[in-house]
């Protein structure tokens, strides 16, 4: 085995030797001694003839000797200039004695010998290229070929040179690099089998890095003058093929389709398509089939979108029905390809589709629905891989549209989704979501809703015996705030369409488990309340009687879905989306509902809400709720502000009774509504909740060395009450019972801290402030009250 250590000594040892026989190679040119200078540059081409160096050292050993070449065809040419024949020349180097020198001088001679004009190009060309078979040793060969190709390469009779010739000229530059790839592609082939199967994995490395000798003859075949699309489909690319096909080699294979593919101009692949994809099925299984033709389908979707008026020669050619039977015949010939690999493939269909037809919805989804056969037998995908193509797949539709609703239109869309595991499925959901948002797409049908939430659905309930437990709790947090983000994108300026989709996503939020029902619900409630808004005011039922749109339907709907809330241990979030709805029912005039949302907000107060904080938090919103409806009759009002004082009562924490007793006070005082002024009630309220505030100061008082902080806080609090209903023309409130309530806190402010005291202060200013206005009526009002003990 040859180590890395022998390889560089070899090198070094070839490199000295070419040096050297160039120096003498050199000095034979400066005297124009011809006869040392092809001995010299014999002797120093014979370096070429080692066996020993690798193909990575083999190379920069022939690019030290291409350099000196190129110094001795000068000399050649000089040598013409000067009188020489340059057919004796190319008869005189042909008397070296070992092959690989000869051909090299040979190679170099007939470069010039064909610019001479004194023989036709054909004749050398062919002459040199039947020649170099004569040496049969892969790498030398590979190499020799190479140069042959370089020296050569500005030399080809074409279209427009000077060495055009006939009117086939062309035709002979052509067949000379197509005879000399077909060799060098065989020598690079044949390299494989050269040394033992131990070291096959290292020689098919060194292959790869020599895989550009080869593929240069493409290079120099594209730029061929003459070769036109005709020449190209009936000579170059059957040509081409038939090496590529036959060569069954893998490597080869995989490269060689690349380079034609990467070459040749796009037109021509798309004039050619049916011979191009017809020898895909015959290359060996083990090629990497789906790197060619999506190389192949990204080379046509860029032409496309690069040239408009290349599009309809799309068309003509009918491209996509081409492409779409070549990768399925691929999958079927290659039983072994991964999942990755077919989904791949026709991600790079579906690209060149939204590209060149992008308005053709059904070739997309006939693009989905191909990918759909292929997975059928593999079900839900493990492969990391393959579940990420499959992401990538379904997002390509998606940014070229970026509209869901055109989504919605492809029938296979869910079908591919249906192969995504839990995880991925989710995530790919989550970006439809995204795009909506992004993209403030509305959804305006019931049908579309429908589509939507099938996408969705595993965000919307566990599959597959999975569970929230599972789940990150702030990812698990997230998507549903991304759910309930989107039921604010379901909007019909129709109120009856409006409506279905109200009843249609409710069908599939209750789906939920008890983790998501508390974030999903309330966005539903609040869009449904947003439409009763609209239809307020109008007839109760204008669109006949088995309309859906009107509010009392709405709401009765919105009455079974917060129900729902209280079985999930949501009872705090049922409660207050069940006041929500006591006034959107109160808005719409709707007693015997509002009435049922309260009393449904009670029963949830009395029999689900125990924790004290909690109860203080419900019962204001039960009292603000109830002071803003207008709706109730006298005895309803009643029932339901008894109620409500009673629950104040019960508090379990004096300071939280105090206040919310006090609270209590505006439930019978309501400014826009006459008869919800009793003024008796208010004073009623405020006098008990100044008993409660007594209580909370004898418990001070009792308790050794703690101050009267908080009572006085809650009297400073309850004379801010005082003064409100006095401004408000209460004339219960008199100027007496608030001198009473302020002497009251006079006497227990001497061991008031500074937060109770700054609040103490700020009142004081105020009802200064206001007895010296000379507006009339409300310092008429705080006249009443004696001032003097401020002083």
């Amino acid at each position: 085995m040859i180590t890395g250590d022998d390889d560089e000594k070899w090198l070094a040892a070839a490199t000295a030797a070419v040096k050297q026989n160039a120096f003498y190679m050199q000095r034979a040119i400066d005297s124009n001694n011809l006869k040392d200078a092809l001995k010299f540059s014999a002797q120093m081409l014979s370096e070429l003839r080692t066996s020993k160096l690798s193909p990575h050292k083999y190379y920069e050993l022939y690019i030290r000797v291409f350099d000196e070449l190129r110094k001795l065809e000068m000399f050649f040419k000089e040598e013409t200039g000067r009188g020489c024949s340059i057919a004796e020349l190319y008869e005189l180097v042909q008397h070296a004695g070992n092959i690989l020198p000869r051909l090299y001088l040979l190679c170099t001679i007939g470069s010039v010998y064909i610019k001479s004009n004194d023989v036709t190009a054909k004749d050398i060309l062919k002459d040199l290229v039947e020649m170099c078979r004569a040496v049969q040793h892969p790498l030398r060969g590979l190499f020799l070929r190479s140069y042959l190709a370089q020296v050569t390469r500005d030399k080809l009779p074409s279209i427009g040179s000077e060495l055009e010739g006939d009117a086939d000229a062309h035709m002979d530059a052509l067949e000379f690099v197509l005879q000399n790839f077909t060799e060098m592609n065989k020598l690079w082939v044949r390299m494989q089998h050269q040394g033992p199967n131990r070291e096959k994995e290292k020689r098919e490395k060194e292959r790869n890095e020599l895989r550009d000798l080869v593929g240069k003859n493409f290079h120099v075949l594209s730029q061929l003058e003459g070769v036109d699309l005709g020449i190209y489909r009936d000579t170059v690319l059957p040509r081409i093929l038939e090496q590529v096909v036959n060569c069954k080699d893998e490597l080869a294979q995989c490269y060689l389709m690349d380079c034609i593919i990467q070459v040749f101009p796009d037109d021509f692949h798309l004039q050619t398509l049916d011979v191009l994809l017809g020898a895909c099925p015959q290359l060996q299984p083990s090629v990497d089939i789906k790197t060619v033709l999506s190389g192949l389908m990204e080379r046509l979707s860029n032409y496309a979108v690069s040239s408009v008026e290349a599009l309809p020669n799309f068309l003509q050619v009918d491209a996509f029905s081409k492409l779409n039977y070549a990768i399925g015949k691929v999958v079927e010939a290659q039983v072994d390809m991964p999942a990755s690999g077919s989904v791949t493939l026709y991600l790079f269909l579906l690209k060149f589709t939204l590209h060149v037809h992008a308005d053709r919805l059904d070739s997309v989804d006939q693009v989905l629905g191909s990918c759909v056969s292929q997975l059928s037998a593999t079900g839900k995908l493990c492969d990391d891989k393959a579940s990420k193509q499959i992401v990538a797949f379904l997002s390509a539709p998606l940014e070229k549209y970026n509209d869901v609703v055109t989504i919605l239109k492809l029938t296979n869309y869910p079908r591919v989704m249906e192969y995504l595991d839990h995880e991925r499925n989710k995530a790919m959901a989550i970006i439809l979501i995204q795009s909506i948002l992004k993209n403030n797409t509305h959804i305006a049908t019931a049908d579309e809703v429908d589509a939507l939430f099938e996408l969705i659905k595993r965000l919307i309930k566990d599959f597959d015996g999975t569970t929230d437990s599972e789940v990150d709790e702030e990812d698990f947090q997230e998507e549903q705030n991304s759910v309930a983000r989107l039921v604010h994108m379901l909007y019909n300026d129709d109120p009856e369409e409006m409506a279905k989709i109200i009843f249609r996503v409710k069908k599939h939020i209750l789906t939920g488990g008890p983790k998501r029902l508390p974030l999903t619900i309330p966005p539903l409630v609040f869009s449904a309340l947003k439409l009763i808004r609209r239809l307020r005011g109008g007839d109760e039922n204008p669109f006949g009687d088995d309309t859906s749109a009107t509010p009392k339907r709405i709401l009765q709907l919105l009455n079974e879905t917060i129900e729902v809330l209280s079985d999930v241990s949501a009872s705090e979030l049922a409660l207050r989306l069940y006041l929500q709805c006591a006034q959107a029912a109160n808005d719409c005039e709707l007693e015997t509902v509002a009435y049922e949302f309260f009393t449904k907000a009670y029963l949830l107060y009395e029999e689900e809400i125990s924790d004290s904080k909690a109860q203080v938090t419900a019962l204001r919103l039960i009292i603000g709720t109830l002071q803003r409806m207008r709706v109730f009759n006298v005895e309803n009002r009643d029932t339901l502000t008894h109620k409500a004082t009673g629950y104040s009562a019960r508090l379990l924490k004096k300071p939280d009774q105090c206040r919310a007793v006090y609270e209590c006070a505006h439930l019978f005082w309501a400014d826009n509504c006459e008869n919800l002024k009793d003024g008796e009630r208010v004073v009623l309220c405020l006098k008990r909740a100044q008993r409660i505030a007594d209580a909370v100061q004898q418990m001070a008082n009792a308790s050794r060395g703690t101050s009267g902080t908080g009572s006085v806080a809650l009297y400073v609090e309850l004379l801010n009450k005082y003064l409100y209903f006095l401004e408000k023309g209460n004339a219960q409130v008199t100027g007496d019972i608030i001198q009473s309530l302020a002497e009251l806190i006079k006497s227990d402010t001497k061991n008031v801290e500074s937060g109770a005291g700054s609040f103490i202060s700020s009142t004081l200013r105020y009802m200064e402030f206001q007895r010296q206005q000379q507006d009339g009526g409300m310092s008429e009002k705080y006249q009443k009250i004696k001032m003097e003990w401020f002083e």
